[in-house]
């Protein structure tokens, strides 16, 4: 897959699922649910110790799900990703060695920038699609905004307070591709199909 045929992918589903799996027992099963829900994708952070594991039970089981790995702060971390399956990577900030080390692997990666060094840090590696995180506790739509007005080729990927009740406002700007967020991913997984059903409703709403 190439990174254009990944971003677009990205922004035709509309949400990336960001889900934190203590248990490589509950990967399988969560997935289902978010397939059952309509959204085939999900980011699997390595904030645990099962999330290499989950990607490739993931990987395995659904080879048409859109599967990327997020929370990486290592090179090391994206080797194992990517060789679980992940087909892209997310970072929480801008890490130089990491962008450049998933660039010569080919594989997209969207790091975290949330202020105009940043922004100008990604461009100068040659990207033009990045995580802006944490969304709402760095200043939310306005935000984006202001840093896409200067930046007019970058666009975003939101994450942080993204929710059922602000999605529809962040989707409804251009410069934002797809928003990022755990708010259905529950417990219950029919509820995290519910909640999975709600969220693609709001995106065909806003972008037909």
């Amino acid at each position: 897959m190439t990174k254009e045929q990944i971003l677009t992918q990205i922004r035709e589903i509309g949400i990336v699922p960001v889900i934190k799996i203590d248990d490589t027992a509950d990967a399988v099963p969560l997935a289902q649910a978010l397939i059952d829900g309509g959204l085939p994708c999900a980011e699997i952070t390595f904030r645990t110790d099962a999330a290499e594991g989950s990607i490739k039970l993931i990987s395995d089981k659904f080879p048409d799900m859109f599967i990327g790995a997020g929370t990486v702060l290592t090179t090391e971390q994206a080797d194992r990703a990517i060789a679980a399956g992940a087909k892209f990577i997310v970072s929480p900030g801008f890490n130089s060695k990491v962008v450049k080390h998933c660039q010569s692997k080919n594989v997209p990666i969207f790091p975290g920038c949330i202020t105009p060094t940043e922004i100008e840090m990604a461009i100068e590696h040659g990207l033009d699609t990045v995580k802006f995180f944490p969304a709402e506790q760095a200043g939310g739509l306005s935000m984006i905004k202001a840093l896409a007005a200067p930046y007019t080729k970058m666009t975003f990927i939101p994450t942080g307070g993204v929710d059922t009740g602000n999605l529809a406002k962040y989707l409804e700007f251009g410069k934002i591709i797809a928003c990022g967020g755990s708010f259905m991913i529950k417990p219950d997984l029919a509820e995290v199909t519910r909640l999975s059903k709600e969220a693609v409703k709001i995106v065909k709403e806003v972008r037909g």
